[in-house]
């Protein structure tokens, strides 16, 4: 599983033009079962999305094609994670915990 982090590098009224592209992008990943969680980060200073196991590979190709990186309005850290305990709520989404 990943922790994608998105520091925003642009002004904020540029961020907010780029938005609902950027929730439509989302979208697309969420019905496509990619990611499980995304909202803002305290203080206004960028995104967070949590997503399904998948290769790093894919979810790097994934963050290339949001909107506010291809404008170069955000920086990307992810932290890769396995998750070895989880809510019972969450315990179909954790493929490790799974079999």
């Amino acid at each position: 599983m990943y922790i994608v982090m998105l520091a925003y590098t642009a002004p904020r009224e540029e961020i907010d033009y780029l938005l609902p592209d950027h929730i439509e992008w989302l979208t697309r990943h969420y019905d496509a079962g990619h990611f499980l969680c995304s909202g803002r980060q305290s203080g206004e200073l960028g995104r967070v999305i949590i997503t399904r196991p998948m290769p790093r590979g894919k979810l790097e190709a994934m963050l290339a094609t949001d909107p506010l990186d291809l404008a170069k309005m955000v920086r990307h850290q992810v932290v890769e994670f396995e998750a070895t305990r989880t809510a019972p709520e969450l315990s179909r989404v954790n493929e490790a915990l799974a079999s």
